[in-house]
């Protein structure tokens, strides 16, 4: 309670009791940092994590491979990054309105937790972040990598819904090698068993990812290639395609594969019964680590 003084008229008046303005003035401040941090988690959902930072961190290695100096594979992982926010949270945005419809509690914009409005402005950002450290790699390198994000962005809005929704896919993951060389100080075209490798893996990746939301992806009108094979048949492809794709790695490099290239191999044939058997996200964790597999074969190999 606040205490009495006697005002100079003779009438009582309250004094505020300061002794909690500290405390007060210390929640107050600390709101807008828990705001802050909240809506960066938010954001963070919204840009698929997971893909983002599996595809970033499979052109740093392969950057590392191909010998680019430390400040340039720094710069150009910066420049991957931003590309995949970009494709991220555009696709939550288009995706919005369906993914309410279908009832999916792991998208903040489907929810209302984060808002439109929010997530528009960090989209621009993004995108002019992208093109400066896209075209900083090089007139080559950069044209090349937005290609490869505008493939992206077409399959947002409606490749995705079409027979040919593997394209930007195949796109994307086989163009990714070319960013990295073209980086070079001496650009060059990767070989081009490196890029089926990398178009082998983006296929197989979309067809796994596709399958946990089959059914939902039906009901709000999206029929990419892998729903109209059907569930099982999508499955057995994707695995199959994989494997092709890490054969290639294998038998692609110049010389004979060394043994533990071959036991490489041999884990990714594990991860592939993985695919094959398991539901859920579970494929599709299971095709990262194959992704992983055959670039970390690529890097010791190079």
């Amino acid at each position: 309670m606040g205490s009495v003084r006697r005002a100079t008229d003779g009438r009582a008046q309250a004094t505020p009791d300061r002794s909690n303005l500290p405390a007060a003035i210390a929640d107050r401040g600390s709101r807008p940092a828990q705001s802050f941090v909240r809506v960066a988690r938010l954001l963070v959902a919204a840009c698929h994590p997971g893909p983002s930072l599996a595809v970033t961190t499979l052109a740093a290695m392969l950057a590392v491979a191909a010998d680019l100096a430390p400040p340039r594979i720094a710069l150009l992982a910066f420049a991957i990054l931003s590309g995949q926010l970009v494709i991220g949270w555009s696709n939550d945005l288009i995706d919005a309105t369906r993914d309410r419809v279908v009832g999916r509690t792991d998208k903040p914009l489907a929810t209302g937790q984060l808002q439109a409005r929010v997530v528009r402005p960090a989209l621009v950002v993004a995108a002019v972040l992208c093109v400066t450290s896209s075209l900083m790699l090089g007139w080559r390198a950069g044209l090349v990598h937005l290609l490869l994000v505008a493939s992206g962005l077409a399959y947002n809005f409606d490749v995705k819904a079409t027979a040919w929704s593997w394209v930007p896919y195949a796109v994307a993951f086989g163009g990714l090698p070319a960013v990295v060389t073209l980086a070079l100080n001496d650009p060059r075209t990767p070989p081009l068993w490196m890029m089926v490798v990398g178009a082998g893996l983006g296929v197989g990746a979309h067809f796994v990812n596709a399958l946990p939301d089959l059914d939902d992806d039906a009901r709000a009108g999206i029929r990419g290639l892998p729903h109209r094979m059907g569930g099982r048949r999508a499955q057995v492809t994707a695995t199959v395609v994989l494997v092709l794709a890490s054969v290639a790695a294998t038998i692609g490099p110049p010389g004979s594969p060394p043994l533990w290239s071959w036991i490489g191999l041999g884990i990714v044939g594990l991860l592939a019964v993985v695919a094959l058997r398991r539901q859920g996200r579970t494929p599709f964790r299971a095709a990262i680590l194959i992704a992983l597999v055959d670039v970390v074969t690529l890097v010791l190999r190079g």
